[in-house]
């Protein structure tokens, strides 16, 4: 994690280790591009496939809680504000794709790479920490977020045959197991580059379900004949108390945060970008086009869910049986939701296998466990698939650990509030603030340096705040738990 991140290995690396420089082929060739390497063939559509993918996840789900806890007027203008710093902090990091000249300038493949490339030394160890645990968190809130669907159409389909008061538990755990198995096969996907087809379909799943989220929000509300919520939120008096409405409403705030958090994969979605135009310009207007999209979901969704459920909105809109019929359509939701979830995963953690893969080649450059491809023919496929061995240890003991802590942890409103918490200050404003500032040479202590500071220091408040509703969360919730025998 501490290894300094260089940017000039080319992606698809020779099993053993070569000078990049003495073996480039011509930078005008029709096939590659400047830095050797294939032709990227990414447009606004695919990396906007990509955002999507990664924004509209599962923190769509519990918006209608978070918008619950801080009331009609707080809910939207806090979601509002995050998309605004989310959008202009991802315009300042997609800036930062190249160093010096934005159109012919040292590409940095990687998040680690741009941090190394403009602030260099500790900040660079400090960032990676943040940013693969942060990694490492999503895929167990992913697990987690998974499991509770696959669980919501068996309770959904159990309600249909015995009525809506029937208990119909259900343990989550082998649902868990389920979804890590298809991880561990979807994990031998070697580069990100050759997921654009899951994001699409992981893209088309994300309004699947958000839709009908809102469809049945607007119906509930359309037959109950009101608008159900309060100006400041849940109430006090009938509710929680003032001290749980204080931790939920900070609680919110991470909900919220992890609902926009993507930056920490905004340089590698870059980096399949073709140019002309330049990737910053792409980058800015897929952001662009991701983030208002997205937004527009949000506050539908938060929105329409409160105005249905008012104080009793569910942590998990579709999950959380605040819509019991018709269970048809709950089923198709969560099937959506998962599908969505199985793609998101691999979006987000292909940086992570990427970096480990990296540095154990050169550690090991001689290993043939670590650099050999055995190539298997593969039936309709024009190539064969490379099998790599150590790619295969280690990517399926990844998802093993992250689906065991997943099945010890299964809190997903707090587990998603303390990720949100956790990685928004640090990946999605402090990092791209600090290199935006060294890349563009802004002075100290200017008007738009003070500036830039002040919206840090402001967001790193609202994380720390986020961070301490979160934990108290979670330590409410492990008052009354049992490992592995959690059901819904």
């Amino acid at each position: 994690m501490g290894q300094d991140v260089t940017t000039s290995a080319p992606k698809h690396q020779h099993p053993q280790p070569f000078d990049l420089d003495m073996h480039r082929p011509p930078s005008g060739s029709k096939c590659l591009d400047d830095d050797g390497r294939l032709k990227r063939t990414g447009t606004v559509i695919t990396a906007s496939s990509h955002i999507i993918t990664a924004v509209i996840g599962s923190g769509v789900l519990s918006l209608a809680w978070a918008t619950a806890q801080l009331g009609w007027v707080a809910g939207p203008s806090v979601m509002f504000l995050f998309s605004l710093v989310t959008y202009y902090t991802s315009s300042l990091l997609a800036a930062c794709y190249r160093s010096g000249d934005p159109i012919s300038g040292k590409r940095n493949y990687t998040y680690m790479d741009a941090v190394h490339s403009n602030l260099g030394g500790f900040k660079v160890k400090l960032c990676g920490l943040v940013q693969y645990l942060n990694l490492f968190g999503v895929a167990i809130g992913y697990t987690i977020a998974a499991s509770i669907s696959m669980v919501a159409i068996s309770r959904s389909n159990c309600f249909h045959k015995k009525g809506d008061d029937s208990p119909c538990l259900m343990n989550s755990n082998p649902y868990m197991i389920a979804f890590g198995v298809i991880e561990i096969v979807l994990s031998q996907i070697p580069d990100f580059d050759q997921l654009w087809w899951l994001s699409i379909v992981a893209a088309v799943m994300s309004f699947t379900y958000s839709t009908i989220g809102l469809g049945l929000g607007i119906a509930k509300v359309v037959a109950a004949g009101r608008v159900r919520g309060r100006l400041t939120g849940i109430s006090i008096q009938s509710a929680v108390n003032q001290t749980d409405k204080i931790w939920r409403s900070f609680q919110a705030l991470g909900n919220i945060a992890f609902a926009y958090s993507y930056s920490v994969i905004l340089i590698e979605i870059q980096d399949t970008v073709r140019s002309p135009p330049s990737e910053a310009k792409t980058m800015k207007k897929s952001t662009l086009i991701s983030v208002a999209v997205t937004t527009l979901f949000y506050m539908l969704c938060g929105c329409f869910g409160y105005a249905a459920f008012g104080d009793l909105s569910p942590g998990n809109l579709l999950t959380g049986f605040g819509f019991y019929n018709p269970f048809w359509l709950i089923d198709i939701a969560n099937a959506a939701i998962i599908i969505h979830l199985v793609g998101a995963y691999q979006v987000y953690c292909q940086p992570l296998y990427a970096f480990i893969e990296k540095y154990a080649r050169s550690k090991f450059p001689e290993s043939e466990f670590i650099t050999k491809e055995i190539e298997i023919p593969m039936p309709g496929l024009a190539h064969p698939y490379k099998l790599n061995l150590f790619r295969l240890v280690w990517r399926s003991l990844f998802v093993g650990v992250t689906t065991v802590i997943s099945m010890l942890l299964p809190f997903f409103n707090d587990v998603v509030g303390l990720l949100g918490a956790l990685g928004y200050w640090p990946l999605t404003v402090y990092f791209p603030i600090e290199m935006y500032i060294v890349q563009m040479k802004i002075p100290r202590w200017s008007s738009k340096w003070v500036c830039l500071q002040v919206l840090s220091v402001a967001c790193l408040v609202i994380s720390v705040a986020a961070a301490a509703g979160s934990v108290a969360g979670v330590v409410t919730d492990l008052k009354t738990y049992k490992p592995f025998k959690t059901s819904y």
